[in-house]
């Protein structure tokens, strides 16, 4: 019987092949690929041991995909782009109480400054919102202004378009209507039922030169705005610092019914409103004149020159 179960397993008996071992005796039967299985270790039984890990559950992933949310956010409202809230009609009806703008904080970071039609974001430069209230933020509009999707309560930010900058004159005579460079404005974005200018004698009527590095500011609402126009008697003389200036208010983000861009008026591209471009026909004859002039004044005394040679060399042979 031992025979036979020898003979059954390795087809050949003992006295065919003497001194043959099972490892030549042929495949092993539990491979089935013609291979030699291999003993099973306790990896390949349990499977805990040696194993790739498993995954972490979502949960556990969640308070560092917040974080890096956060820090982006803050990178974002620092360099980027950051929201503000508008609390007041002074930008009726470009801005309406409550919107929420988009503010271009980008630009500002490599040089760029306010032009005129821009609708700007600046910090208060000289007290224009003391005795304003500070809103009392709850928790979630804390977190929020945090993270730079509404703005601080603590900030003292206005909001008005960008109307002069450094170098133009602005003018306002009665009710309008506003000359930048003794250029009249078209400003179809002023509040509807409202005059351009204000014919009053608090500083609706005015006419002033706006120095470098400044801008003049004043709000759609004309005639409920406290502007530029009002505070000629602060420390800047109602101009706004380049300096104090956020960045430029680009869309209207919130609510959704509100969503619109906020594009520079074509009234502001009109030719010859550059302050430049007033006094350059007068510059630019007398630049284009002074070489025309030394030339031909070159020119005659050479001539002079030479006819004062030839008169003394006349001289000179008698």
């Amino acid at each position: 019987m031992g025979d036979l179960a020898v003979g059954a397993r390795s087809g050949h008996g003992p006295e065919e092949e003497p001194g043959r071992s099972d490892d030549a005796a042929g495949p092993d039967p539990v491979a089935g690929d013609g291979s030699t299985a291999a003993p099973m270790g306790d990896a390949e039984r349990g499977g805990s041991k040696g194993g790739s890990k498993k995954p972490r559950s979502f949960w556990k992933e969640l308070p560092l995909l917040i974080g890096i949310a956060l820090v982006l956010a803050l990178v974002i409202k620092t360099f980027l782009v950051q929201a503000f809230s508008i609390p007041s009609a002074s930008m009726e009806n470009t801005l309406k109480i409550g919107d929420r703008v988009l503010v271009d904080k980008l630009t500002p970071w490599f040089g760029s400054e306010p032009e005129r039609g821009e609708v700007i974001v600046f910090h208060d430069p000289a007290s224009w919102l003391e005795g304003e209230p500070t809103p009392e933020p709850n928790a979630v509009q804390t977190v929020l202004s945090w993270i730079g999707l509404m703005p601080s309560a603590d900030e003292k930010d206005l909001i008005k378009r960008a109307v002069g900058v450094g170098g133009d004159t602005v003018e306002c005579n009665g009710t309008g209507p506003l000359k930048i460079n003794g250029k009249a404005l078209n400003e179809p974005y002023v509040y509807p039922g409202n005059t351009p200018c204000s014919d009053d004698n608090a500083g609706g009527t005015f006419k002033v030169k706006v120095p470098e590095g400044k801008v003049w500011v004043m709000g759609d609402h004309r005639q409920d705005s406290m502007d530029s126009r009002y505070h000629q008697n602060d420390k800047n003389g109602g101009f706004v610092p380049v300096d104090s200036v956020v960045g430029r208010a680009i869309v209207v983000a919130w609510p959704p019914t509100h969503w619109s861009t906020l594009p520079v008026p074509d009234t502001f591209d009109q030719s010859g409103l550059n302050a430049v471009a007033n006094v350059a026909p007068g510059a630019l004859g007398l630049a284009g004149a002074a070489p025309l002039v030394l030339w031909r004044r070159r020119k005659i005394n050479q001539r002079v020159t030479e006819g004062n040679t030839r008169v003394s060399a006349a001289g000179g042979a008698r």
